[in-house]
């Protein structure tokens, strides 16, 4: 069984950083894509951030210019680190791992809440 284990949430005041960080719990093939989701209260989940295999990026409109996902293909770990965090950045940030065979998973949620 692999688990996503991520870091790096919290409390931080508009305008802060943050970087979360999600490391798989073992050695993993075939991957096709990692990257984090998030899910506000009362919203459904939506993407933030994806990285493929080959290092291409793909980040919502809303924080394009903001965030930046990094990856380390070596220990299947992402990195993503949020510059100028807003109020509507709150919630809880899920990182993932799609397979091009295979099931995929989803880390537990890490809290990031950006508040004055």
């Amino acid at each position: 069984q692999v688990q996503l284990v991520e870091s790096g949430g919290g409390l931080v005041q508009p305008g802060g950083s943050l970087r979360l960080s999600c490391a798989a719990s073992r050695r993993i093939f075939n991957i096709r894509r990692m990257g984090w989701y998030r899910q506000a209260p009362g919203k459904e989940r939506e993407l933030v951030a994806t990285i493929t295999s080959g290092g291409s990026t793909n980040y919502a409109d809303s924080v394009k210019g903001r965030f930046t996902l990094s990856r380390d293909n070596a220990e299947n770990t992402v990195y993503l680190q949020m510059n100028s965090l807003k109020p509507e950045d709150t919630a809880v940030y899920y990182c993932n791992l799609e397979r091009t065979y295979g099931p995929s998973y989803w880390g537990q949620g890490t809290q990031v809440t950006v508040s004055s």
